[in-house]
């Protein structure tokens, strides 16, 4: 749980790594190419944008922006990981999701009126960000809207996804949502068992399932007692996701 004023108090300008760097074996860039919001771009067009675009580091905790301010940029995570949550109205942070390396996020502000950051995005480790300006983007999508299915198949599959965390939010036994999310972790869903890892802190993936940290290791512990996963620290081992699943129905 964070309270405001600790949020506030995180916030400090990221170090701006640098600029007008072009794509090439020492960028590290080369992973936004295969983002679907960027591969079908030409070498030229992608080029440009990465021209207008920079580079930012984020300590450990660091926030990028904050709820409800201006929406200037969308970002490309190159490295670390980032947290994205809200504040309630008493000043506690609900955890929306967590950010890999090659993925984006607050893309949507691209489309946004008024385009204002819908919630934090914090560092939950040492960081870079490629910070892309959303006017360039939009700029080159409208000079050459034979890129705009490609971003919005993109939005699609985005639409999807949340409408299945959402789901997964309206299962009101704690029990019952963590383990749908745990089943969502693996990468053949419920057909193959196998090892996943956590993608945030215990903590803050009790704080997306809404449950207390003292819920979800109760549930985690009884799982275990009951031999349906293996615990080592962040990893988890399902053997018979099937299994998981009948106890949840």
């Amino acid at each position: 749980m964070v309270a405001m004023q600790s949020t506030e108090t995180r916030y400090t300008k990221p170090v701006l790594v640098a600029t007008n760097k072009l794509m090439g074996d020492e960028s590290g860039l080369e992973p936004l190419r295969n983002h679907a919001l960027f591969n079908t771009l030409s070498d030229s067009d992608l080029q440009n944008l990465i021209l207008q675009s920079r580079r930012l580091r984020l300590g450990h905790h660091q926030l990028l922006y904050r709820q409800d301010m201006p929406a200037h940029h969308f970002f490309f995570v190159m490295s670390g990981r980032l947290r994205l949550y809200r504040l309630d109205s008493s000043g506690i942070d609900r955890t929306l999701d967590s950010i890999a390396p090659g993925d984006c996020f607050a893309e949507v502000m691209i489309y946004a009126d008024p385009a204002r950051y819908a919630c934090y995005a914090e560092a939950l480790k040492s960081s870079e960000v490629l910070m892309i300006p959303v006017k360039a983007y939009q700029d080159m999508l409208n000079k050459n809207p034979e890129y705009a299915p490609a971003a919005l198949r993109h939005y699609a599959q985005r639409a999807v996804s949340r409408f299945h965390d959402l789901e997964i939010m309206t299962v009101q036994n704690a029990r019952d949502r963590l383990i749908r999310y745990l089943i969502d972790l693996l990468p053949n869903g419920a057909a193959e068992g196998g090892e996943v890892e956590l993608p945030l802190p215990k903590c803050l993936v009790a704080s997306r399932l809404a449950m207390q940290p003292e819920t979800f290791s109760r549930i985690l512990a009884d799982l275990k007692v009951n031999g349906l996963v293996r615990v080592n620290r962040s990893k988890l081992f399902i053997s018979d996701p099937k299994r998981l699943i009948e106890i949840s129905q």
